[in-house]
């Protein structure tokens, strides 16, 4: 029997939310692909939603939701940049073990919906980006510093000694820094709702002002970031798919990472930090080094620092992936025959 792609309208938030968490237990989706984030402020973030449905004989293979906005469809975003501040990686149409082939014929199906002239796909593996088709308008890659914590269990090795000889002195002249000045370091991780929302509270406050003395806006700028993981954290925790740390030495703070968990994967999404009271003391290195012990202990399987060169990921980090963004347009229209053009005469004049 054929599969087959339809564009379905979105009548009911929470009845397409209960499809997609059944398909969710066929699946192996990123945090990003999980109800839990999709969900989340849904009817703010799509405000004209596009649904596509991949089935055979009665049975969902998969599930995209996009949002159109001028023009353009974005896959799992809302199109305006308020709204997409939460920032989306590992993104991709939520697809059945099995159906990953499928990536194609729902990016075909995308092009196809009406008054579409751009995709907008964020976040995403180059495969995905491939199977679109399109010439790219606009095309970013960066850099996913990883950990993989399951050789290491499985080899009975501390994961410290895999990383450089200078980052292991970082970690530990840190430590002992903080224990000297302050007290014993702890780790408490955030069970209930309250603790929850007065960590992220604690986190932000943080955040917000390390980015605003550089001069920056951070992460949670706007109110509806602010509430939208607010929504989040409660969502996530309800699901086991929280880790909202904090990091404290002798009852003061070292600082708070916003964690996500999911299919034995750690993410680490955002982090506040206090200022350092002496140079030797790396809030940073602290905080995640011990949240890898935890979820070494814990039996996940991968630490995975999301996008972004920072030195602290590489120096953590043991092995690197790659995520896209990308602004595509049909490879016949005239933008894409005029930036068809462009690259026949500059290759690399048409990335992002």
């Amino acid at each position: 029997m054929a599969i087959k792609v339809e564009n379905c309208t979105v009548h009911d938030l929470a009845a397409l939310g209960e499809e997609w968490q059944a398909l969710e237990l066929r699946a192996a989706p990123s945090f990003f692909q999980s109800w839990t984030w999709i969900g989340c402020l849904a009817a703010e973030r799509y405000p004209d939603p596009v649904l596509l449905r991949a089935f055979q004989g009665g049975r969902t293979l998969g599930l995209a939701l996009f949002n159109r906005r001028h023009g353009r469809l974005c896959l799992a975003e809302s199109g305006e940049q308020q709204l997409d501040a939460p920032f989306i990686e590992h993104n991709g149409p939520l697809l059945a073990t099995g159906s990953e082939g499928l990536v194609a014929d729902f990016l075909q199906a995308a092009w196809k919906v009406k008054a579409v002239r751009r995709l907008n796909l964020s976040g995403v593996p180059a495969a995905v980006v491939e199977a679109a088709g399109g010439v790219p308008r606009r095309l970013q890659s960066r850099p996913v510093p990883v950990l993989d914590l399951g050789p290491i269990r499985r080899a009975g090795d501390a994961w410290l000694a895999h990383r450089s000889a200078n980052t292991r002195q970082q970690i530990r002249r840190s430590a002992l820094a903080y224990v000297k000045m302050q007290g014993a370091l702890h780790l408490c991780r955030a069970e209930t709702p309250a603790k929850a929302a007065a960590f992220l509270d604690a986190l932000i406050e943080l955040h917000q002002a390390s980015w605003q003395k550089r001069g920056q806006d951070g992460a949670f700028l706007r109110d509806f970031s602010r509430r939208f993981h607010h929504a989040l954290v409660l969502r996530a925790l309800a699901r086991q798919q929280l880790d909202l740390l904090q990091v404290s030495a002798g009852g003061a703070d070292v600082g708070y990472l916003y964690n996500f968990r999911c299919g034995g994967r750690v993410l680490a999404y955002q982090s506040g930090f206090a200022p350092a009271l002496v140079p030797q003391a790396k809030p940073g290195m602290t905080c995640h080094a011990m949240a890898i012990d935890a979820a070494l202990q814990q039996g996940m399987e991968t630490y995975d620092f999301l996008a972004g060169d920072q030195r602290y990921k590489r120096s953590l980090s043991d092995r690197e992936e790659t995520l896209w963004w990308a602004e595509l347009v049909p490879r016949w229209s005239p933008w894409g025959l005029a930036l068809r053009a462009v690259r026949a005469i500059r290759p690399a004049g048409w990335r992002g």
